[in-house]
């Protein structure tokens, strides 16, 4: 009898403690519906949006990071509703063998796929503990849900199964072995790129065409038309086509806009709504300060949001949407560096500035650093509209309100095509891109968002 009793409150003790454990324990359906809500996601790409502005990477890159993360949350929450979904693997380039979730444990996909967006995240930015600090509150969040410990624990660890596969197989990108190749060699060649004022920085990421793509054959495989013949005579296609960037997109004060025409206040409202360069510097006497801004590729993947958030996609839909969408932003960005690096064209303003003889003419734009053909912006929106209207159809109007926390307001568009042709135009109205390079630049985003579109397989 003395035996029986400690057995016995043994045995108590351990029934309250594995209670005690599991006391905040829900249904299953109950917990699995709380955290299948996409705005874990949605918060997650913010948080990623905004450390990329903080560490000012450049647009390039910046679609490497919205990419990577993307595709892994993806591959996890896909098997959610796995008779729907299409798994990514072998469908891009080198990615293989993706681990699967083990069909003898229970998870909570949403946490997993937000573990897997994270962690991957954490590896392809400078402050990996600003992730950290959102990881954990996020994480608080899901366990007031009620989830079981053991279904947390299987969650986290098949999200970072996931993920270090995503992240091994980023090492094959070659974006590691390029930051050590050499920088941008200047020619003397009149018609060549030249870095431009006020800060004339090196040109940005001149090797990017060697970074592998994700759905395209190759950076050349969409390469667009020549663009106009360089010549210095007045008479000349080239300088006529400057003519028109020196007419529409000069720079005005603040003051001097207020005293222009309706049109053109409005152009310049487009211009500065798509600005999106991620550092623009200031100089005031001897005093420089610098904005930062979200990069064109961020800018999409914001739209992407809002689309997504219109129509209340659910989990899966709205990974399918990001997934989709910065595939084609990251493709577009390997596509159009290829070509710009290779035709290297003079900006209009060092045109404008030395050829016209008008040193005082600059755009209302800061010149981004790198060569001028093909607009960046004008074939990564166009790709990017692609891939969204295949998901969300050709009607679809939405309020853009990606500009607002920058100091810039609302613009409404009918379309996603809409919103590409007017980011594209922007480019003329910045006093940054010649003609050809925003309608041969459409043209090649297009292109290349049907081929992404096509190819790339998200539903069965």
């Amino acid at each position: 009898m003395k035996n029986i009793i400690p057995i016995l409150l043994l045995s108590s003790f351990m029934i309250v403690f594995w209670s005690s454990c599991e006391e905040a324990s829900k249904p299953e359906a109950e917990y699995q519906a709380a955290a299948n809500n996409p705005e874990f996601l949605h918060r997650s790409m913010k948080r990623l949006t905004d450390i990329i502005v903080h560490n000012t990477f450049s647009p390039p890159v910046a679609s490497r990071i919205y990419v990577y993360p993307s595709i892994a949350a993806y591959e996890v929450i896909r098997h959610q509703s796995d008779s729907i979904y299409e798994s990514l693997d072998e469908q891009l380039t080198d990615l293989k063998n993706i681990p699967q979730p083990d069909p003898n444990k229970k998870y909570c996909y949403p946490l997993a796929s937000v573990q897997a967006f994270l962690a991957v995240g954490k590896k392809l930015i400078f402050t990996e503990d600003s992730i950290q600090v959102f990881q954990e509150q996020l994480y608080k969040e899901f366990k007031a849900m009620g989830i079981p410990k053991s279904v947390f624990k299987n969650s986290i660890a098949y999200g970072d199964a996931v993920a270090n596969h995503i992240i091994e197989w980023t090492k094959g990108d070659k974006y590691h072995e390029t930051r050590s190749y050499s920088k941008y060699a200047l020619s003397d060649d009149p018609q060549k790129w030249v870095p431009t004022p006020p800060d004339f920085m090196d040109g940005i990421e001149p090797h990017w065409r060697m970074i592998r793509p994700f759905a395209i054959d190759s950076a050349q495989q969409f390469k667009p038309e020549l663009p106009t013949a360089y010549n210095e005579s007045p008479s000349s296609q080239f300088y006529k086509e400057t003519m028109v960037v020196h007419a529409k997109g000069r720079y005005y004060s603040d003051d001097a806009i207020a005293k222009l025409s309706e049109e053109m206040q409005e152009n310049i409202a487009i211009a500065q709504f798509w600005d999106c360069n991620p550092y623009v510097s200031h100089h005031q006497g001897h005093v420089m300060y610098a904005t930062k801004k979200i990069t064109p590729g961020g800018h999409w993947v914001n739209i992407s949001a809002l689309a997504a958030r219109k129509v209340k996609s659910n989990f899966e839909e709205t990974s399918m949407t990001y997934a989709l969408t910065t595939i084609a932003l990251a493709d577009g960005f390997i596509s159009c560096w290829d070509e710009k690096y290779r035709s290297n064209l003079v900006r209009p303003e060092t045109y404008i500035n030395k050829v016209m003889k008008d040193s005082k003419w600059k755009p209302l734009l800061q010149t981004p650093p790198f060569p001028e053909y093909t607009s960046g912006h004008s074939v990564i929106s166009s790709a990017a509209s692609v891939a969204l209207t295949s998901i969300y159809g050709d009607d679809f109007s939405f309020d853009d309100t990606s500009e607002e926390e920058y100091g810039l307001p609302m613009r409404s568009f009918k379309s996603f095509y809409g919103a590409a042709n007017e980011a594209a135009i922007s480019r003329l109205y910045g006093g940054i891109h010649y003609m050809p390079a925003i309608t041969n630049g459409v043209s090649q985003g297009k292109a290349l968002g049907e081929f992404v579109v096509k190819k790339v397989r998200l539903k069965k």
